[in-house]
C-alpha cells in the first residue's frame, strides 16, 4: 500500500465487517499500516493500533460484546448527559444506540478529509428516546484516521427543535498504558478540578503533574486545548487535542472499585487511564436551528515526551 497522500483513495481503505456477535463495523486503515476499527451500532472506537499492529486503546478483559450496549473500553461518545444526573440512563443513551452511515454527509472543514480515511455516522432520537429526552436532534459524528496515524473524532450536534435544549458531551477515552504507577499527565497543573470522590467539591491542582496511587474521578476545568499523558515503561506519549470541550475528566477505578464493577477484570486498572475531552460542568445550550461542534485527535508519540506535540491548534470547525 505505498500511495502517495496526492493518489491515496480513502474510501479503498475502509472496510465493513461483522464481530462474532453480529455487530457491524467499520476498519480505518491508513497506508503505514495504522487502523482503527468502529462499532457502527454504538457509534464506539474499540481499536486504535499503530503501524507495527500495538493497541493504543484498552479494553478489558471482561468487556461484554453484544449489540447496542457500549463495551467497557475503546471511545464511548457520552451524551445527552454525562454520569447519573436525571431519568436517563448513565452517561446518556448515544452510546447504546443505532446510528447510520452517512453516504452523502454534511461538508466538513477540507482539513477533516484530506489524507484520511474515514466514516461519517448519523444519530437521530428514536420514539422511545423521545419519552425520556423529548428533543428533536441530529447527531453527526465523523471518525478518522489519518496519515500519520493520529485518530480524530469530530461530532456535530444540530437543533431541529422548536425550543432550546441543553446537553453535556464526553468521549470516555480509555488510553492503554503499561503501568498506572509509571504514567503521569501535564497539562492539568494549577487548574481547578470538581472531585466526584468528595461529592463534587472544588479543589485546585497542587502537583507540578498529576501521577496515580489510588482512585481518582475528576473534572478539570477551563482546560487547554492540548494535554500529554507519559507512559515512561512504554515510551509513548499520548496527546490530546481538543475544541469545543473546556474539560477534561480523569479517572481510574483502582482495586477497590473494581471488583465491583462485572465487566471490568480486578487487575484491568493498571492498564488502563480514562482521559476524557468533555463538557459536563456546564452544559452546552443549543437555539432552535443551532449547531455545536466539538473535536478531539489523539496523537501517540513513541518517544519520551517532547513538547512540539503540544500544539494546541487543531482546526476542528
Amino acid at each position: 500500500m505505498g500511495h502517495s497522500a496526492a493518489v491515496w483513495d480513502h474510501k479503498a481503505a475502509i472496510e465493513l465487517t461483522k464481530d462474532g456477535n453480529g455487530i457491524e463495523q467499520v476498519v480505518l486503515r491508513n497506508p503505514q499500516g495504522a487502523s482503527a476499527r468502529i462499532n457502527l451500532h454504538e457509534g464506539q472506537v474499540i481499536s486504535w493500533q499503530n503501524d507495527r499492529g500495538e493497541e493504543q486503546l484498552f479494553t478489558s478483559r471482561k468487556a461484554i460484546f453484544k449489540p447496542l450496549k457500549a463495551m467497557r473500553g475503546g471511545i464511548t461518545i457520552c451524551s445527552p448527559q454525562f454520569g447519573n444526573s436525571c431519568s436517563l440512563e448513565q452517561n446518556g443513551f448515544a452510546k447504546n444506540k443505532i446510528w447510520t452511515v452517512e453516504d452523502n454527509p454534511l461538508p466538513f472543514h477540507p482539513n477533516d478529509s484530506h489524507g484520511k480515511s474515514f466514516i461519517d455516522l448519523l444519530l437521530k432520537p428514536a420514539e422511545e428516546d423521545l419519552k425520556y429526552w423529548p428533543h428533536g436532534f441530529e447527531f453527526r459524528l465523523r471518525v478518522s484516521l489519518a496519515l500519520d496515524g493520529n485518530l480524530t473524532l469530530k461530532s456535530r450536534i444540530r437543533n431541529i427543535n422548536v425550543k432550546p435544549f441543553s446537553f453535556a458531551f464526553a468521549y470516555h477515552t480509555y488510553l492503554s498504558i503499561s503501568d498506572i504507577s509509571e504514567v503521569r499527565i501535564e497539562g492539568l497543573e494549577t487548574l481547578d478540578y470538581l472531585d466526584n470522590l468528595s461529592q463534587r467539591r472544588r479543589f485546585t491542582e497542587q502537583g507540578d503533574a498529576i501521577t496515580f496511587e489510588s482512585e481518582i474521578d475528576r473534572i478539570y476545568l477551563s482546560s487547554p486545548n492540548c494535554i500529554a499523558v507519559l507512559d515512561h515503561d512504554r515510551k509513548r506519549t499520548y496527546v490530546v487535542r481538543k475544541e469545543g470541550l473546556p474539560d477534561v475528566v480523569v479517572w481510574n477505578p483502582w482495586e477497590k472499585k473494581s471488583k465491583t464493577m462485572a465487566d471490568f477484570g480486578t487487575e484491568d486498572y493498571k492498564k488502563m487511564l480514562c482521559v476524557d475531552a468533555a463538557a459536563v460542568e456546564k452544559n452546552i445550550t443549543l437555539k432552535p436551528g443551532e449547531e455545536w461542534t466539538g473535536c478531539m485527535e489523539l496523537v501517540a508519540i513513541a518517544s519520551s515526551f517532547c513538547s512540539d506535540y503540544l500544539n494546541p491548534k487543531l482546526q476542528c470547525f
